[in-house]
């Protein structure tokens, strides 16, 4: 056995960017199979989809800035964002909607201001605010989980609603969604902000078909599931515990002051935890490494920043959920965050 001794410095080798963006996504799997096996295969083929359609467009603009597309395609980053966009999005949307928003993703999003690692705001997060924006109807055509409907739509089925409009029978997705064997049923951050603006309360909405007194059917298990997925992050160290940790902690915090001032009005600190992109949000979108703060105090203000802009969308915005809002705000903000919260240098004494 040989003995080498090296000068300094001595570090850990550091990670990749192909092989970080690698483990973002296989962490992300464990939430795609529960949101799959809640709301049924239009999540794997929309995942698919996305991916290639990701591929493509990173492949293009690369072919246009004359650079070669299978260095940019081996770091990962064009699969992550569309697996990022493919599970945010309800599962049976229309092909185009997939289409357009990795056009803003990758096209808009990243190349625009010079590709991986000079973009300002998260690609996913540019996509989905653009589509909800631009086509909200189709952004909010959620189905029921389907262990609450007795409609169990087959794979096939799935693959012509997406790309063609109808399925197997010859019926459109709002016919599916309306008809007599489907439940319609929007998402429960949303069917809690419409029961409480009709004068419900929170107590009484709790009952109602999303939740039958849990936290949102399916939903729960969903961010279980991401959650799941951003602790091996944490593990690994792949991503700082900062950011995920200031983020949900001031959301709770906020949930809470809130309950206990205007008590029924606003949703509880669980459901706030355990609905919608919560999860996703804080270990895998919120933690870009580059368009997130950082410093190590920065993270911390970032992340509640995004905490409590969720909190304030939900409660009073416009939108059910706000996490992408939430989180290019914060993108905005990161320049600002950074050059307040820089380390001070080694012997300054000031």
């Amino acid at each position: 056995m040989a003995f080498f001794i090296t000068s300094s410095p001595h570090v850990h080798v550091k990670r990749n960017t192909s092989n970080i963006m690698m483990w973002v996504a296989l962490c992300l799997l464990p939430g795609i199979g529960a949101q799959t096996y809640f709301f049924g295969y239009g999540v794997l083929i929309q995942v698919v989809y996305a991916v290639l359609l990701a591929w493509f467009f990173e492949a293009a603009v690369m072919l246009l800035r004359k650079r070669s597309p299978l260095t940019a395609l081996k770091d990962n980053s064009a699969m992550v964002t569309g697996m990022l966009l493919a599970v945010s999005i309800p599962p049976l949307s229309p092909w185009w909607l997939m289409a357009i928003g990795l056009f803003f993703a990758i096209v808009i999003g990243k190349h625009l201001y010079g590709g991986i690692g000079q973009n300002l705001f998260n690609p996913a997060m540019v996509a989905y605010v653009v589509l909800l924006i631009s086509f909200p109807v189709q952004m909010t055509s959620w189905l029921a989980p389907e262990v609450v409907t007795s409609l169990h739509l087959h794979f096939s089925d799935c693959v012509k609603l997406i790309f063609s409009g109808y399925n197997g029978d010859g019926l459109s997705l709002l016919q599916v969604r309306t008809g007599i064997d489907g439940v319609t049923m929007a998402t429960p951050l949303d069917t809690f902000k419409t029961s409480i603006r009709a004068g419900h309360t929170a107590s009484e909405i709790m009952q109602q078909a999303p939740y039958s007194g849990l936290f949102g059917i399916g939903w729960q298990w969903v961010n279980i599931a991401f959650l799941f997925g951003g602790a091996v992050l944490l593990k690994m160290r792949i991503i700082q515990w900062q950011i995920p940790t200031a983020m949900l902690l001031s959301l709770f915090v906020m949930s809470v002051l809130t309950s206990l001032f205007d008590p029924g009005m606003t949703a509880s600190p669980a459901l706030q935890l355990l609905s919608g992109a919560t999860m996703l949000g804080a270990f895998f979108i919120a933690t870009d490494p580059i368009t997130a703060s950082t410093t190590t105090k920065g993270r911390l203000y970032y992340g509640c920043m995004i905490g409590v802009v969720v909190f304030l969308i939900r409660s009073w915005g416009g939108f059910p959920d706000g996490v992408a809002f939430a989180i290019l705000l914060a993108n905005m903000s990161v320049p600002l965050i950074d050059y307040y919260t820089k380390p001070r240098t080694y012997g300054h004494t000031r």
